[in-house]
């Protein structure tokens, strides 16, 4: 009996302790990010999916405007353009243009649609971008994770803003093809609502060019991720938020992989890129047809795929080019081919695939590719060089790498995702473009 007695105060004593541990402190422990579904058993009738995305939006909304505003371990301050001053307004307004398949010439395709909350504002499932109609491209999505950092965008650095850039994709013949500037603002002009979100985000100044520009910029500006593990390590002087692997992945970062010599760290902060553009021999060996991976793996429906010649795939590429020189492509000086914009590795892990044409699918593929020294080629940087690293200093560089995922990452995406998409019903005046758009006045 009194054994008995023993072990149900034992019990008692446990029992707080047990539901203790589960109790969540308030953070946001939901697993948003990730590669969209688990496919598996998707032909029964049983399968629910499991991304996000395709079912019932939903997510939490959140303040952005405080990743801005406040500096973030790891991080700057986020620099605000004089004519562009931030606020929650025009975050809000940005957002939702940023998630409405109607700014697309057919109503299918947004912004969100390429920058994938769930898999780190880009997208894992495809190598390279897919605009409407299934028009490809010959570029990975980049993440936009960070982007209020970025001297140069896109990856041949042919912006300089990010209030100018948002027309690339809006006016590109192979993304949202939309025929102009004009045409595009006239559109939101006759969706209701926009009218009132304008004047409230930009008082007086109405639905225009420039404050279209500085809305999803204001957005985009938003998407700020620090205070990752490493940063609490290294900036915050926890030393026992990572492990030993990962300081010594570290070392090796910064050491025998030279990769600092891109991916900068500073003394108070790291952006973990330098603002330049490198040639690192991919492009180069993409135009010689050195690439030993003759074939991408297409997604053809949920669980099923089909490995496709690259050739293929190429004849039907909407810019029509057989290769890709890089910042060239903007200034045709012959030094500049297959030169291309530094990534960003913060949030690495969740940004799959990589490179500017999405050509590895795994961090383990990259550390490879730059530990066996490059394509050579007489434009390659003279950084890229062999660097000989061992089995376990290319897997304490890996957990390393895993180490940057920005803290408040959930944050972000449960507060994208619960955004609407747009009115895609058939009461929307410019469904399809049925409207007459003011033709027939």
């Amino acid at each position: 009996m009194s054994e008995l007695l023993c072990k149900l105060k034992i019990l008692v004593f446990l029992l707080p302790l047990f539901f203790l541990s589960s109790v969540s402190l308030g953070e946001d422990n939901t697993v948003y990010s990730g590669p969209g579904d688990n496919k598996d058993g998707y032909d029964t009738n049983k399968y629910i999916t499991n991304s996000l995305s395709l079912e019932e939006r939903k997510g939490k909304k959140s303040d952005l405007i405080q990743y801005v505003t406040l500096k973030q371990l790891g991080l700057p301050a986020v620099e605000i353009p004089d004519n562009n001053p931030i606020s929650r307004e025009k975050i809000e307004l940005g957002k939702k243009l940023f998630f409405d398949r109607r700014l697309s010439l057919n109503n299918t395709v947004s912004c969100g649609m390429c920058h994938v909350p769930e898999q780190g504002f880009t997208n894992n499932e495809i190598k390279t971008a897919v605009g409407i109609e299934g028009r490809s491209n010959l570029r990975n999505t980049p993440t936009l994770l960070n982007i209020a950092f970025s001297k140069f965008l896109f990856h041949d650095a042919r912006e300089f803003s990010l209030e100018n850039q948002v027309w690339q994709p809006v006016l590109a013949h192979s993304e949202m093809a939309m025929p102009s500037f004009g045409f595009t603002i006239k559109k939101l002009q006759l969706i209701p609502g926009y009218k009132k979100l304008f004047n409230k985000a930009f008082p007086n100044e109405g639905i225009n060019m420039e404050t279209f520009g500085k809305a999803i910029a204001s957005y985009e500006r938003s998407l700020v991720s620090g205070n990752s593990k490493f940063d609490k390590w290294y900036y915050g002087g926890d030393k026992n938020i990572v492990n030993e692997k990962v300081k010594k992945g570290f070392d090796v970062f910064m050491g025998k992989g030279n990769c600092s010599s891109c991916h900068a760290v500073g003394e108070k902060s790291a952006l973990f890129f330098d603002n330049k553009l490198h040639n690192t021999g991919i492009g180069y060996a993409e135009s010689m047809g050195l690439l030993k991976n003759k074939k991408t793996r297409v997604q053809l429906a949920p669980g099923e795929y089909v490995e496709v010649d690259n050739n293929i795939i190429k004849s039907v590429n909407q810019q029509k080019r057989k290769n890709d020189l890089g910042l060239y492509t903007i200034t045709e000086n012959p030094s500049h081919r297959w030169l291309f914009k530094t990534a960003g590795l913060r949030n690495i892990s969740l940004t799959a695939p990589y490179m500017h044409n999405g050509i590895f699918a795994t961090l383990d593929e990259v550390i490879d590719f730059y530990n066996e020294g490059g394509f050579q080629n007489e434009l390659l940087s003279p950084m890229i060089r062999k660097l000989n690293l061992s089995s376990l200093e290319k897997e304490n560089l890996k957990l390393f790498l895993e180490s940057l995922v920005g803290e408040n990452i959930n944050i972000l995406i449960s507060d994208a995702i619960s955004v609407p998409v747009g009115d895609l019903t058939k009461d929307d005046p410019n469904w399809a473009n049925d409207s007459d758009m003011g033709y027939n006045k």
